[in-house]
């Protein structure tokens, strides 16, 4: 696809300065721009790539101004980072703008589909599903029976969406996810040996919703596993069941969140946190990277380490670990001198 720069200052309501019909067809970074690429220009340590770039176009902010020869068409627009992304996004979905059935594929005869349905190669569409408006499932994708997806749903390539499942608006699913498997729930026997507890619930996935690749969201025991609407989801998450994670909260790769532990709205959880099963975590709770969460958390709570604390006491604690040799040796030495003159005295 080819756009010219008076298309995209259209888009974007900027200004050109240059070449109102030079085109370009891919994006590139400033410092690596060659002909016919779109670039931007936001961070000031970079301004003077624009002197030197082969980008055709280039996005600025309004306030720039030139001091030396410019080869690139410029577009001023009030923000040259949010107008970037801005385009990213259009671009983005103009490239996935697929539609229509591949073969081979398999969509049941039970199942209903809405307008401009997208199937890939090797994707299999079970008994009773209802795929909603612009949904689209890339190749060797697998929908269970009596799965939902609400409109504008995207599926890519490899992701599994087990039976029950309810997924709404506007959600993302990325390769090689898997949502709605079994829960984790043996139950042990008197000879060592574990039986499995049937999983009969579901999952329940609201609108505007990210699951990252390889993340992995195991249905409910009884009810359901709920991730409220506006959640981003990162690579490599395992959702153990029936939880629920709050609206528009935000998590890290190689995050762990055990069985039936709820998560309040609006949290920030780090990389490679781990949270035990059956927790309330309040509202606004921010838990930086690689910390390990066993107890219940209240509102605003930020924490750090493994167990968890609170943030400050943490980075004041930290001086101090970091010393503990050190300290040990000092301690050592005090004991031994008072040990001295109390023999002294004694003496």
């Amino acid at each position: 696809m080819k756009f010219t720069a008076e298309q995209i200052a259209g888009i974007l309501e900027g200004e050109v300065v240059g070449n109102p019909n030079a085109e370009v067809y891919k994006l590139s970074k400033i410092e690596e721009g060659s002909e016919g690429s779109l670039t931007f220009l936001a961070n000031p340590k970079y301004l003077n790539y624009i002197y030197t770039t082969q980008a055709t176009i280039t996005i600025v902010n309004n306030t720039f101004v030139a001091d030396g020869h410019l080869t690139t068409t410029l577009i001023k627009v009030e923000d040259a980072y949010l107008s970037f992304s801005k385009l990213l996004e259009f671009y983005d979905q103009a490239r996935g703008n697929k539609t229509g059935i591949e073969q081979p594929s398999f969509i049941s005869e039970k199942s209903k589909y809405g307008e401009n349905l997208y199937l890939g190669s090797f994707s299999y569409i079970s008994d009773n599903v209802i795929l909603g408006d612009n949904v689209k499932i890339y190749p060797n994708c697998f929908i269970g029976e009596n799965v939902v997806l609400g409109n504008n749903v995207t599926i890519f390539a490899g992701a599994k969406v087990h039976s029950e499942t309810i997924i709404g608006n506007n959600c993302v699913i990325y390769s090689g996810a898997v949502i709605g498997a079994d829960g984790f729930g043996f139950a042990p026997n008197p000879d060592g040996t574990f039986s499995k507890i049937p999983q009969i619930g579901n999952v329940i996935i609201e609108d505007n919703v990210d699951i990252g690749a390889n993340t992995t969201i195991d249905k409910a025991t009884m009810g359901s596993t709920i991730i409220r609407k506006g959640v981003k989801l990162d690579n490599q998450i395992q959702i153990g069941h029936n939880v629920e994670i709050g609206e528009n909260t935000v998590i890290a790769a190689q995050t762990g969140i055990a069985g039936s532990t709820k998560i309040g709205n609006s949290g920030m959880i780090g990389g490679q946190v781990g949270i035990a099963g059956h927790l309330t975590l309040g509202n606004n709770v921010r838990i930086q990277a690689q910390s390990g969460v066993g107890r219940n958390i209240k509102d605003n709570e930020v924490l750090q380490g493994s167990p968890t604390f609170g943030y400050n006491d943490f980075s004041k604690s930290y001086v101090h670990f970091k010393n503990l040799p050190k300290i040990v040796t000092e301690i050592e030495e005090l004991k031994r001198q008072i040990l001295n003159q109390k023999n002294g005295k004694n003496g």
